[in-house]
């Protein structure tokens, strides 16, 4: 039987943020200002680290640094961020690890809670066909409105999210070997013990006691 693996993006597979990054350098580009919008991007991000992120409220603020600029100045600067931003913070040790589990057969999946206009080229970058990120509502004029469509892939929203995919493919979890999870993160503890097989990569100092206590695998990619 075939595998599913399951991987977190930011701090399992990226040294970096994505989505606090993507604030970084719109405050950096002069999309918006550095010392009212780039504080509170930051204090969101450390909202998120101690787990106790408001994700609509995030998502609503995340957005607003790029989506009142409209569809094709916001895809452009999308763009430039994975040139100067995120492409260069991808590491081989990342990408070897991404195409072991694709080599051994297994569905593999990116499963973040960073919505899916920062995500989709990230996937693509890492040659991942399958993401599960948080959808953006849209507005009657076809663009993001600011909101969140559905269930947030954050915490045990992360869950119904692949149940969900998985139901879409016309799968059922019962019909893998083995269902293994990388992530670094704390907010992850919930899929991380779904799976038969956590692995905690890069982990943070909650995620790190937690692994220790039950006996998971520690995987330092970035060291």
């Amino acid at each position: 039987m075939k595998n599913l693996t399951l991987f977190d993006l930011d701090g399992t597979l990226l040294p970096i943020d994505s989505d606090h990054a993507f604030g970084q350098f719109l405050v950096q580009q002069g999309w918006v200002d550095g010392a009212t919008w780039g504080a509170r991007n930051d204090q969101f991000y450390a909202d998120y680290c101690a787990g106790q992120l408001d994700q609509d409220a995030y998502v609503e603020f995340a957005t607003s640094g790029w989506r009142h600029r409209g569809r094709e100045a916001a895809e452009a600067m999308r763009e430039r961020f994975m040139a100067e931003c995120l492409r260069p913070s991808i590491q081989p040790q990342a990408l070897e690890l991404v195409r072991r589990h694709q080599a051994a057969g297994d569905w593999v999946a990116l499963v973040t809670a960073t919505n899916e206009f920062v995500t989709a080229p990230i996937a693509e970058a890492f040659g991942i066909e399958h993401l599960i990120a948080v959808r953006l509502a849209l507005g009657a004029d076809g663009w993001f409105s600011g909101g969140i469509e559905g269930v947030p892939s954050f915490r045990e929203g992360k869950i119904t999210r692949v149940e969900q995919w998985l139901a879409d493919q016309g799968a059922l979890r019962s019909d893998f070997g083995r269902v293994i999870c990388y992530s670094d993160s704390h907010n992850d503890l919930p899929l991380l013990q779904w799976a038969d097989e956590a692995v905690a990569t890069n982990p943070n100092q909650a995620l790190a006691l937690e692994a220790a206590a039950r006996g998971w695998p520690v995987l330092r990619l970035f060291e």
